[in-house]
């Protein structure tokens, strides 16, 4: 396995699926399917996801990014954490979005750190609710594809 300290570090080796199923746990595994999951459901076509480095101290990340970064996951021993960097124009969006996400997201945005290029968002996502609040936070930078009507 190359975890350590909590996260997968070792630069070109990305995690496996078999590696990540042990390594999240059952729970946060369901969880990690079910964002991965959904945002394939409202961006379908849009993202070809992969494995970004972030260097020994943030370790691999399940990048989704078209022309600029979408959002990525971070998968960590137990748990999930999402980062999404907030531009000048989305910080405007999600100030519309925030007073609808639970207290654990609005502290975590309003904590952020804003810098040159953004807010840099870091969710620890533990539940569906969490999940509801990160694609909701994801329409500030995009808006989902609607729907195919049958």
């Amino acid at each position: 396995m190359s975890a350590q300290n909590g996260r997968f570090i070792r630069k070109g080796l990305p995690p496996e699926a078999l590696e990540l199923a042990g390594f999240f746990g059952a729970e946060s595994f369901r969880l990690w399917q079910a964002l991965t999951g959904r945002i394939e459901a409202a961006y379908p076509g849009v993202f070809t996801p992969d494995w970004s480095y972030g260097g020994q101290k943030h370790g691999w990340g399940w990048r989704y990014r078209k022309s600029k970064s979408f959002c990525t996951l971070i998968p960590e021993r137990g748990g999930l954490t999402v980062l999404i960097v907030f531009g000048g124009v989305e910080r405007e969006k999600m100030a519309g979005l925030l007073h609808g996400l639970n207290a654990r997201f609005r502290k975590a945005y309003e904590d952020a750190h804003t810098y040159h290029d953004g807010k840099w968002v870091l969710h620890d996502v533990r539940s569906a609710d969490d999940l509801g609040d990160v694609m909701v936070a994801l329409t500030a930078k995009r808006r989902p594809k609607p729907a195919p009507a049958n």
